[in-house]
């Protein structure tokens, strides 16, 4: 719980929230690569939050406002097992409000309680303004820039937010270069 939020574990039975949430233009719109396109995309994203659970003792939460409404999601995992990895995302008619803010403090916290050998970190594509701007809130700093490893737009350019200062192994597991 955060103030105004209830956040959980997502359940198979979010997958017509989530697939909303997902193939909404506006959501994926500053990564298009995250757009999804049939439910069975959403499915196996929800299969691999529900495993980061299992495997890390924390993931992604599915958020709703106390009486009930769903806001989106957002939470941490642990990405290839360098660092946390702080995400977000929340249906277009609660922007603005500060959850994004309020799931990213309680992740920080949570990862924090779990594992705090671990930095927390964001992998975001450059542009994506709104989500820099949590991020930065939530005390991380840009310490990567470069290509977007598989994207296939050629111009493509992702930020990696941390912490902490990584050492450039654990830069380079995060973001393929």
């Amino acid at each position: 719980m955060t103030q105004r939020l209830r956040l959980r574990k997502p359940e198979p039975d979010d997958l017509d929230a989530l697939f909303a949430l997902y193939s909404d233009p506006q959501v994926w719109a500053p990564d298009p690569l995250s757009r999804h396109s049939a439910p069975a995309q959403t499915a196996r994203t929800l299969d691999i939050w529900r495993a980061a659970w299992e495997r890390d003792g924390l993931g992604m939460w599915v958020a709703h406002e106390l009486d009930g409404a769903f806001a989106g999601i957002g939470g941490c995992f642990i990405r290839y097992g360098a660092a946390w990895n702080l995400g977000f995302r929340l249906l277009p008619a609660f922007w603005g409000r500060g959850y994004a803010q309020e799931i990213s403090a309680a992740a920080i916290g949570a990862a924090a309680a779990l594992r705090p050998d671990l930095a927390m970190t964001a992998y975001l594509l450059e542009g994506n303004d709104r989500s820099q701007h949590t991020v930065e809130r939530a005390g991380l700093h840009r310490i990567w820039r470069g290509p977007d490893a598989g994207n296939p737009d050629p111009s493509a350019i992702r930020l990696l937010f941390a912490d902490r200062p990584l050492p450039i192994d654990v830069i380079r597991a995060l973001t393929a270069f």
